[in-house]
């Protein structure tokens, strides 16, 4: 029986590529170097603001990121003022988290996001309350694919991890789930293709976030 279903937060829950190129691009802007175009966000990103900066830098001219340490404390300000920029849910979520909830089915965000930038685009775009935990990255936490957040969060609803789906869209994801050993479900609408998820053995793949209650209630 599935007690806790965890969720990634960029590119599973939410299409976000916009609001991570922003606070990135701005920085490069500041080194005079080019900006990237948002397309290629869905792949600098995905395991943390320091190495989408790393990457875009690199793809942008400044090959040893040597601009990294000190662009990165701008880059992570630029990305707080306005962590929704141009965030939106993608179809079918909120009325599979809905069904989860009233199924009485814990739902938590595993996020590389700083951690207060993923809290407000959480609480922004799905409203306070609806998450039972919300992780993003935090100093105490290490970034995915450490397993770390994915056990602070089945001790929170004290969980066992026959018990727990993880939602992901990416390699990282899918390592994070099995690195906690936890049934990975891959989803096909966010940053990267089908196969990635196949390359990196998700338990399930699903096209549709209408599938999700399915999942979790059989």
């Amino acid at each position: 029986m599935i007690k806790v279903c965890i969720f990634d937060l960029d590119g599973t829950l939410a299409r976000t590529q916009e609001s991570i190129a922003r606070p990135v691009n701005m920085t490069l802007r500041h080194y005079g170097l080019p900006e990237q175009p948002v397309e290629a966000f869905n792949y600098f990103a995905g395991d943390g603001i320091k190495n989408a900066l790393k990457r875009a830098l690199k793809a942008a001219g400044d090959t040893d990121a040597s601009h990294l340490e000190e662009g990165l404390p701008m880059c992570r300000r630029w990305m707080q003022e306005d962590p929704c920029y141009h965030v939106e849910p993608y179809r079918n979520i909120p009325e599979a988290l809905e069904a989860l909830k009233k199924a009485g089915i814990r739902i938590a965000v595993f996020s590389n996001k700083p951690h207060l930038s993923a809290v407000s685009v959480v609480e922004t775009i799905f409203g306070k309350g609806v998450f039972d935990h919300i992780q993003g990255q935090t100093e105490r936490i290490p970034i995915k694919p450490d397993p770390a957040g994915v056990f602070e969060i089945l001790d929170k609803f004290g969980a066992a991890r026959d018990e727990c789906l993880y939602f992901g869209d990416t390699d990282t994801d899918m390592l994070t789930g099995h690195n906690a050993g936890v049934t990975t479900v891959g989803v096909t609408w966010g940053f990267r293709p089908r196969s990635e998820l196949e390359e990196y053995k998700a338990d399930i793949i699903i096209t549709d976030a209408a599938e999700i209650p399915g999942l979790a209630l059989k």
